[in-house]
């Protein structure tokens, strides 16, 4: 995506009532519905929007069809029961961008978010910029988390986070071991299983569920009974944001259709072999990461985060005024972080976004003097006598 203008000749110094951190799906859909009106910016410390995708291996594809993978005003292109790889994500989001014409600048990496005299302060790669209000999109993929243990093994074994893996002509022959069995780990586990060796290493049982039931695909009959309109405030909720779900994968078709070995969680790791919880060993040639990410907030010196570091909101909404979360996993619902949902949490908070811009007005406007004869005030300063 080429320099929009809006990047052409920075100023060290800018203020605007909206900031926006991170240009993916989330900040996207929150650009969408402050477009009416306010004075805002998208910053993407990456080269490119979508970043969080580019990092994914090339294959990839959604398991939401393209009907149920549109950000709001712009249906997703393509075969409504068709599923979307991740180049085409990428050239959604890019047209999406251009199609709103969302102010977005690339390259813009924010090093600290601080409060000062009641407004907010990003300091962006040396320059200073100014907010009234500010929402954090940068999404649950942040911080690759990779065990401690990996560093016991041998500098010839290949390692590799899932975000650093692209293809399995990557890898050189040998036995590769995946490890994590949410759908990341699945997946990379099916398509490396055609060329070479494979094992599982599976941490924690996982809910299998079919792609398609009875004619229809999961995301249909997930919409139709509503289970994706719960909330995680409710009981089924709490019950359900516990539990990892496999879509379109399972234990079992991996052993019979691809011939991956599964093993139990991985305890240990020493030259060239990997020790797992039930006792057995495993000599590779390669290991990939799919263990999942850990958020980095440590550029936010604001009193957001409880006693142990985890943030403190409700459906994106913190105790400090004019911050807001958005993408996170259940923020409200099961779908607050997938591309075809984070559309309402995105809503819900540009609506708290316009409420907070307007209680200065509404103030001021409840302080103007009354006529000394409230019958002959106008009727709305009537009812404040």
């Amino acid at each position: 995506m080429e320099e929009s203008p809006h990047e052409q000749g920075r100023s060290p110094e800018a203020t605007y009532d909206v900031v926006v951190i991170g240009a993916g799906q989330a900040g996207l859909a929150i650009g969408y519905f402050l477009k009416q009106g306010r004075k805002f910016v998208i910053l993407e410390a990456a080269d490119a929007i979508g970043s969080a995708w580019r990092d994914r291996w090339e294959s990839l594809r959604l398991f939401t069809p393209r009907r149920y993978s549109g950000l709001p005003g712009l249906p997703f292109p393509g075969d409504p029961e068709g599923y979307p790889d991740r180049d085409e994500v990428i050239a959604y989001l890019e047209r999406y961008a251009e199609t709103f014409e969302l102010p977005v600048e690339l390259k813009s990496a924010v090093r600290t978010l601080t409060r000062e005299n009641g407004q907010f302060v990003l300091e962006v790669d040396g320059r200073r910029i100014i907010a009234e209000q500010i929402v954090v999109a940068t999404g649950p993929f942040q911080k690759p988390f990779i065990p401690e243990m990996a560093s016991r093994l041998e500098a010839d074994v290949l390692q590799a986070h899932s975000t650093g893996y692209r293809k399995p002509t990557d890898l050189a022959e040998g036995t590769v071991l995946v490890v994590g069995g949410g759908n990341t780990g699945f997946q990379i586990a099916e398509e490396l299983s055609s060329t070479r060796r494979v094992v599982l290493a599976v941490g924690s049982r996982q809910m299998p569920l079919p792609q398609r039931l009875l004619g229809r695909d999961l995301f249909w009959w997930l919409t139709k009974t509503r289970l994706f309109s719960t909330t995680v405030e409710s009981r089924l909720g709490q019950k359900l944001r516990t539990r990892e779900t496999l879509i379109g994968s399972s234990p079992r078709k991996l052993r019979r259709s691809y011939g991956v070995e599964l093993k139990p969680r991985v305890v240990d790791a020493e030259g060239r072999i990997v020790r797992f919880e039930d006792g057995s060993e495993l000599e590779v040639d390669a290991v990939i990461w799919a263990t999942g990410y850990r958020p980095d907030y440590s550029w936010i010196d604001l009193p957001v985060f409880d006693p142990d570091g985890r943030l403190r909101h409700r459906r994106g909404v913190t105790e400090v005024p004019g911050v807001y979360f958005l993408g996170l996993t259940w923020q409200h619902t099961r779908g607050s972080a997938l591309i075809g949902w984070v559309k309402d949490d995105a809503e819900f908070v540009a609506e708290q976004i316009a409420a907070f811009q307007d209680e200065p007005r509404r103030l001021a406007a409840a302080r103007e003097p009354v006529d000394d004869d409230p019958m002959e005030a106008p009727a709305a300063s009537r009812e404040r006598v």
